[in-house]
């Protein structure tokens, strides 16, 4: 069973920012800048958590997953806007 995750990220290093951000285009859809939302199993979430850990700096950076429950029967969406309307973000994100 697949559960819907948002990853969020804050990476002290742009080098491991954009490290991150590519491990991240591989596992889900690009919210915003430092948002994904992943839809994973028990096991792919625990290598996504490796591929990471690999990557980040402990002391200094911080990944976020935050359960949204069970990617089925959810409806389309449970993510909603103010402002801006969400919208699939999949223009390339530079660091600068």
């Amino acid at each position: 069973m697949r559960n819907s995750y948002l990853v969020c990220y804050d990476i002290s290093d742009d080098k491991r920012l954009r490290r991150v951000f590519q491990i991240m285009r591989g596992w889900g859809d690009h919210l915003q800048l430092s948002v994904f939302e992943c839809q994973l199993t028990r096991a792919e979430l625990a290598e996504l958590k490796g591929e990471l850990g690999e990557v980040i700096h402990h002391e200094q950076d911080q990944v976020l997953f935050v359960d949204l429950g069970p990617a089925e029967g959810r409806g389309d969406r449970v993510i909603t806007a103010i402002g801006r309307p969400y919208t699939s973000f999949d223009a390339p994100c530079y660091v600068v």
